[in-house]
């Protein structure tokens, strides 16, 4: 049985060791530029090398996304960047464009280059093409079928990565101008401001300025905002498809959403090999992806074509049963306590549950809580506050500490 690779997104260091540290078997990140998510934190060029590094250290992959679609003026400061991230040990590239594609194979010959979602790949031939031009991997449309996927697997030996979870963007595969004419900020370039989860209304011409809901609502409608992608349930169909790498999509999303959705999917896939293929859906998994911020769930385009129902029209908010509140930086067995960095309002008394990697989850109340100089205190209100707390049972760095029951939000 072939074992997929587990991609992971890394909107930044701290991602990134999240990513890698919860189960990811590789991760993709950016730059400052050159890449499809400019609003995320993004990686300085001695981040990136400090990324790859550490993925390195653990036996890991990284790969770097140039994947926006080039203007002339563009294309300047692209080979040395290419040369830069070839040097600093990068596994790959992720490109969409013939001509990033062209100069990359120019000034670094040795460097696997990966074909965005971006490129449309929506059939064998293309896929084929890919692969005589000496790609690495492709990364399928969101648009095809395991139907689809199956019969590329069996023409093309180039291997092949899909989206298995997170949100899927209205436009095709990701390729969008409407945030172009809304915004004047070009999503193909690095800059989406996310138009498609706006709310709309429909003005007929002779009519102007008579603003008419789209359906019979005063709220409005979100006619393009798509549903969140999750395979969980059809893992062993992805398996069997041939797939060499399961991508999670979600550079901009938090480290609580980037460690808990890997997490899942790493417990899954090890469960299924485990078991010789064999697959139990555990209701934890399910209950798991609830506590992260996303919007309903749907299964996209893999086993039939979308409808009416893959969309959400009566709002863009996110749903989440959990809020991350806090992060482990140390943990001394001898006095049983953790110190943890605060990401929200703790307070004494409140039942938290623990979640950390290659670890089952555990609940338990806070007892207390002491400030950096050793002081009781009743409640961490302050961004990223140091304290120290007793914890139930032995921790490791980068557990994570979330409250449940949380209001909707985002992340």
């Amino acid at each position: 049985m072939k074992i997929p690779e587990l991609l992971a997104p890394a909107g930044n260091l701290e991602k990134l060791k999240m990513a890698l540290l919860y189960g990811a078997d590789a991760v993709y990140m950016g730059g400052k530029a050159f890449g499809l998510r400019a609003f995320s934190d993004n990686f300085e060029e001695h981040e990136l090398k400090q990324g790859i590094a550490f993925a390195h250290s653990l036996s890991k992959k990284a790969y770097i996304t140039i994947n926006i679609f080039p203007h002339n003026d563009d294309l300047a400061a692209l080979p040395d960047y290419i040369r830069a991230v070839a040097a600093m040990g990068a596994d790959a590239i992720i490109v969409s464009d013939l001509g990033v594609f062209r100069i990359a194979r120019q000034v670094a010959p040795a460097l696997p280059i990966h074909i965005s979602t971006q490129a449309n790949s929506t059939n064998w031939s293309t896929v084929q093409f890919w692969q005589e031009l000496g790609a690495a991997r492709v990364v399928l449309a969101r648009e095809l079928s395991l139907a689809d996927i199956r019969l590329i697997r069996e023409k093309a030996a180039v291997e092949l990565e899909a989206f298995v979870h997170g949100a899927m963007c209205m436009s095709y595969s990701g390729r969008c101008l409407i945030s172009n004419y809304l915004t004047g900020r070009d999503a193909n370039r690095g800059q989406c401001a996310q138009p498609c989860r706006w709310k709309y209304h429909v003005m007929e011409e002779s009519r102007p300025g008579v603003y008419l809901p789209v359906v019979e609502d005063e709220r409005g409608t979100y006619i393009f905002n798509s549903k969140d992608l999750c395979l969980i349930t059809h893992l062993p169909e992805l398996i069997d498809s041939g797939l060499d790498s399961f991508k999670i999509e979600g550079r901009m999303k938090s480290v609580h959403y980037v460690a808990t959705v890997i997490k899942v999917y790493r417990e899954a896939i090890d469960a299924y090999v485990s078991a010789g293929g064999t697959f139990h859906l555990k209701q934890e998994w399910l209950e798991e992806l609830q506590k992260v911020s996303h919007r309903e769930y749907t299964t996209g385009f893999y086993f039939n074509k979308t409808t009416e129902q893959d969309q959400i029209y009566t709002s863009s908010s996110y749903l989440q049963t959990h809020d991350f509140i806090g992060l482990v930086k140390e943990y001394d067995p001898a006095t049983g306590r953790a110190v943890v960095e605060q990401r929200n309002n703790m307070k004494v008394g409140e039942k938290i549950e623990i979640m950390q990697p290659g670890r089952e989850n555990f609940v338990q109340t806070i007892r207390a809580m002491f400030d950096a100089e050793g002081h009781a205190i009743d409640v961490a209100p302050h961004p990223q506050q140091i304290i120290t707390m007793p914890v139930d049972k032995p921790v490791v760095p980068y557990a994570m500490l979330r409250r449940p029951e949380a209001k909707r939000g985002s992340e």
